[in-house]
């Protein structure tokens, strides 16, 4: 049995302070063996301060393409046997995978933060099927885990592409995809006109004054894995606050049991 998590930290460093607490006490409740990352804050690094608070001795972590300010990270219980990249193309994005060893087997654990545009959009398909070609040339026999902040619905042609391959281990579990995983009532130190010119454009795009809610974050897994449960986490605001919550993401945890081969 292998847990992992998946979680957009939020690059904000005016909240971190007060966000980071909630984090590690809600990633340590869940025990997990490997934790995917968005949004880690750079050059600071905060997935090296989180990984000292939950005991996890492993880290990779990859910039993304130029930037100086965003990175993704995986957390790891299990040394990594393998690390990889991938370069997926546009607005600087990547992915990342380590190969690990869980009960004497293999398995392969990816994270990304894919394209951001608020709806389907032509590049984050590109970045999916880069994403799809890449890990198509691993071992077919090998687990895979492949999770993280895919900014697409779960209608969206992008989504659909993953299905074409991987299971998303919450609708597998629970026949459906969460109501949301993002925005959560998280304020934002954002300033008057950042939060206009963002009202606008996706009420423009919606169709809709009422405040936009999606599913954008997901684990999906291969024919190897069988989901043992799935479940959002990082749900609940700080008990003195309502409105201050680890992320503006809510995370998901899932148990997968590896299916191993009749010899």
């Amino acid at each position: 049995m292998v847990k992992v998590i998946t979680i957009n930290i939020l690059c904000e460093r005016e909240s971190w302070t007060q966000r980071r607490e909630l984090l590690v006490e809600g990633l340590a409740a869940q025990q997990a063996d490997l934790i995917g990352l968005q949004e880690v804050m750079l050059p600071e690094d905060n997935s090296a301060w989180l990984a000292q608070q939950l005991n996890m001795p492993y880290v990779q972590l990859v910039p993304y393409k130029g930037s100086d300010n965003y990175g993704a990270a995986i957390l790891s219980r299990y040394p990594f046997i393998q690390q990889e990249t991938l370069d997926l193309g546009s607005q600087e994005r990547v992915a990342q995978y380590v190969q690990v060893e869980v009960d004497g087997q293999q398995l392969v654990f990816c994270n990304g933060h894919y394209y951001w545009y608020p709806g389907p959009h032509p590049e984050r398909v590109k970045q999916v099927q880069l994403l799809k070609d890449w890990l198509g040339k691993l071992p077919p026999a090998l687990p895979i885990v492949v999770l993280g902040d895919f900014n697409g619905m779960p209608q969206t042609p992008a989504i659909a592409l993953m299905r074409e391959r991987f299971t998303s281990a919450y609708a597998a579990y629970h026949g459906r995809e969460p109501e949301y995983t993002c925005p959560t009532p998280l304020k934002k130190q954002r300033s008057w006109r950042y939060k206009l010119v963002k009202y606008i454009f996706s009420s423009w795009l919606n169709r809709t004054l009422r405040p936009w809610h999606g599913t954008l974050d997901y684990i999906f897994i291969n024919q190897h894995l069988r989901v043992q449960d799935c479940e959002l986490i990082l749900t609940s605001p700080a008990p003195n606050d309502r409105n201050l919550y680890p992320s503006d993401h809510f995370g998901i945890a899932a148990e997968l049991e590896i299916v191993r081969e009749l010899s």
